[in-house]
């Protein structure tokens, strides 16, 4: 069995070669790329990309990373393109054929198809002057000295290398589409990453109790109302304004520096100038205000009036933390 050392060289040289031909890659990126880029820009059509073997994992990735990010792209194994699936292609679509080496037999059969379809043809390959390089209208140079595996057989570097290329060619098309981050959550609306950029504060207070108390309210009618609200603080309000917070920390350090708690009042017990957000304000927003304080809820307001409570748990129901 290999040493703890052994395992740890093997992967930091892992690392180290494929981090070194990631670098090598944006000395490769030239004018074709950017033709490439403007020319699907402007094709008016989706983005087919086309692949074999390990090639073929990385582009569903590629298909998935444009999808998101404002490109319409779809998949089409190469094996299944030369058995009915060219049906795939349509006249507007521009396709993207990923092979480290241009020269395997399906590549051979299928570029000549999609040529004769009179669809423009990207490639994205190791090889330049090979089959699928000679044929393609535009070249996107992936070249990769070496594998990161010892026998410099699995696709290792090369998938990377691919890879690589193709998040570098959907930022470009995002960057040219002036795709923002709302557009973004449209596309990502279920995702963590989207309501991170669409859900707003009163999104997740409308359903929770509004706990409140008067300036003149009693120990008992603050921790009823504490209690019942089932939100582990209740706001002081006058007018309906926010005026103080009192949590369930405080009446603990409370009763433990009184002896006579019985003329307590909301007024001697809360905290003045508690921390707030307004309710449209973005719930990542109230997150990083959580953060910063140190505190796990806020108090919420509309134009200066009290409209509720944040807690941390309705953050975390949603995914936002």
């Amino acid at each position: 069995m290999q040493s703890h050392k052994k395992i740890i060289s093997v992967a930091r040289q892992t690392i180290e070669t494929e981090s070194k031909a990631i670098a090598y890659l944006a000395k490769l990126v030239d004018d074709e790329f950017a033709n490439a880029v403007t020319h699907v820009f402007n094709s008016g059509g989706r983005v087919i990309i086309t692949g074999i073997g390990k090639s073929a994992n990385i582009a569903t990735k590629i298909v998935a990373t444009l999808n998101s990010t404002g490109t319409p792209a779809g998949f089409m194994h190469a094996a299944d393109a030369i058995h009915g699936d060219l049906g795939t292609i349509q006249p507007e679509d521009v396709v993207i054929c990923i092979s480290k080496s241009g020269n395997t037999p399906e590549i051979k059969v299928l570029v000549p198809l999609i040529k004769s379809l009179g669809n423009t043809l990207i490639a994205i390959t190791s090889n330049k002057d090979s089959f699928l390089g000679k044929q393609a209208d535009f070249v996107l140079n992936a070249f990769v000295e070496k594998e990161a595996c010892p026998n410099n057989l699995a696709p290792t570097t090369s998938t990377t290398a691919q890879l690589v290329i193709g998040d570098a060619f959907a930022m470009c098309l995002l960057d040219i589409r002036g795709f923002s981050s709302k557009d973004f959550a449209r596309f990502h609306p279920g995702g963590s990453l989207g309501k991170q950029l669409y859900l707003r504060v009163s999104d997740l207070t409308d359903a929770n109790e509004k706990p409140k108390v008067g300036l003149q309210s009693s120990l008992k009618e603050v921790i009823v109302e504490i209690t019942e609200k089932m939100l582990g603080v209740t706001a002081v309000v006058e007018d309906e304004k926010i005026i103080g917070i009192i949590t369930d920390g405080d009446l603990r350090r409370m009763l433990a520096k009184t002896d006579d708690i019985s003329k307590l009042k909301a007024k001697d017990i809360m905290t003045t100038n508690p921390k707030r957000i307004e309710g449209q304000a973005m719930a990542v927003k109230a997150m990083d205000l959580m953060e910063m304080h140190g505190i796990s809820q806020l108090l919420v307001e509309d134009k200066g009036l009290y409209k509720g409570v944040l807690h941390i748990h309705n953050l975390i129901k949603e995914g936002i933390i």
